[in-house]
């Protein structure tokens, strides 16, 4: 399964990304956890707020997009653990 993570937006307006091909992690049964959640909610186009972050979530093709402050747990777990940060 390969899972790409943008966002973009914010202050500075710095965009990030990063992918991940569950094949070539030890924690795979997570991420695809993560990953069917993201799925299953769907994303957010409710309006964003100044300044907030806006995020795609691509997950084997299929696109979510979402952004602050309309994360659900799930969204904001996955976006964590693929940026290394906190969303």
């Amino acid at each position: 399964m390969r899972i790409r993570v943008r966002r973009t937006g914010g202050f500075a307006g710095i965009e990030r990304t990063a992918e991940v091909d569950t094949s070539a992690v030890p924690d795979a049964v997570e991420w695809h956890t993560l990953a069917a959640a993201v799925l299953r909610d769907g994303g957010d186009d409710g309006p964003g707020v100044p300044d907030g972050f806006s995020y795609e979530i691509t997950i084997d093709g299929d696109t979510v997009r979402c952004g602050d402050p309309h994360l659900t747990q799930v969204q904001r777990a996955l976006i964590r653990k693929a940026l290394k940060e906190g969303a």
